[in-house]
């Protein structure tokens, strides 16, 4: 495709660890094929050279937590055409968004020897709850094949052919014995949406929900289920505010259970 055609496509990070960006850039041989279709014009982790707005696709990695993460996504949004949300962070808030059921000033005194130039907002939220989004793709990183498919289908104008069954058929499909039945561990696998391959249960972890709820979780009977088989309450809420504990489903089921009296 000749650089004149080709769709421009431009990355951007808010509040975030850079790990879904560096999932893109893990791509390698896949990634070279990419950018003979697509023009990157904005993706500083990848390439110095930027290119102006608008942009056809729009990658977003991370959380709105500042002040100023707010007017950037504004912006942001103004100049793409199809804005996708890409990880944790993004979707769900992230593992910062633990701040949410806290006291920023405390976090802020104990981590800053000098509080006052700290300028944070009490809350990270996902980019959704302040632009309109086109499409969320899961992970804590995301799945670097999962976002080629995304980039493909977009390319070819189809729909994203991705999972939205739970991580437990991952399991399944991979050999890995359930923790829970044989090792009455503590597993979000049930709730969560596959896409990670099942890695923590692999190694006799339980999920910790990084790809966020599955389509049609039943939190409530899945932590019914948990209480009744020992997993004290605290544990249960613990768990479900996890990576992307802010996530309506996981956050949902945790403020239910902190206001339910032991």
């Amino acid at each position: 495709m000749s650089p004149e055609t080709r769709p421009k496509l431009a990355v951007y990070k808010f509040s975030s660890c850079d790990g879904c960006q560096l999932a893109i850039l893990s791509l390698e041989d896949e990634l070279l094929s990419l950018v003979g279709e697509v023009e990157i014009a904005y993706f500083l982790e990848a390439r110095s050279q930027t290119l102006e707005g608008p942009y056809d696709v729009t990658l977003v990695e991370g959380s709105v937590s500042t002040a100023e993460d707010i007017e950037r996504i504004h912006k942001v949004r103004e100049q793409s055409k199809y804005l996708i949300t890409i990880g944790a962070c993004a979707t769900a808030g992230g593992i910062q968004a633990l701040r949410n059921w806290a006291d920023v000033g405390e976090f802020v005194r104990a981590v800053y020897a000098t509080p006052a130039y700290i300028n944070t907002l009490e809350q990270s939220t996902p980019i959704s709850a302040h632009v309109a989004v086109d499409f969320e793709l899961n992970g804590c990183p995301i799945n670097k094949y999962q976002i080629l498919e995304v980039l493909t289908a977009l390319l070819v104008g189809r729909a994203p052919h991705l999972p939205r069954h739970s991580v437990c058929l991952e399991c399944k499909r991979r050999g890995t014995s359930c923790v829970m039945v044989l090792g009455g561990i503590p597993c979000l696998g049930p709730l969560t949406q596959a896409g990670c391959g099942a890695l923590c249960p692999a190694y006799n972890r339980g999920c910790y929900g990084c790809f966020g709820p599955m389509e049609s979780p039943n939190p409530d009977s899945f932590a019914g289920f948990l209480l009744k088989n020992g997993t004290p309450r605290a544990e249960l809420i613990r768990m479900l505010r996890g990576f992307t504990g802010y996530a309506e489903v996981f956050r949902s089921a945790g403020d239910k259970l902190a206001k339910t009296s032991p």
